[in-house]
């Protein structure tokens, strides 16, 4: 489970590497989110040319665990 100030690691092309959670949204055990659930977070880390700078706050889904 994902719950707050976890670090993630970013699974598409934005140009974000990772992630701190804010706000797992959804779940059935409070604040934690599982797959296919939705959050907030914070852009930890970001590619030097990307759209998103570091310090963004985005809206991400949980699609893998492991």
């Amino acid at each position: 489970m994902i719950g707050m100030r976890t670090i993630l690691q970013v699974a598409d092309n934005s140009g974000a590497r990772r992630l701190s959670c804010i706000l797992p949204l959804g779940g059935d055990v409070g604040l934690q989110a599982g797959l296919g659930d939705v959050g907030t977070a914070s852009v930890k880390e970001a590619a030097p040319e990307s759209a998103i700078p570091k310090g963004e706050v985005v809206k991400c889904v949980v699609v893998r665990m492991g």
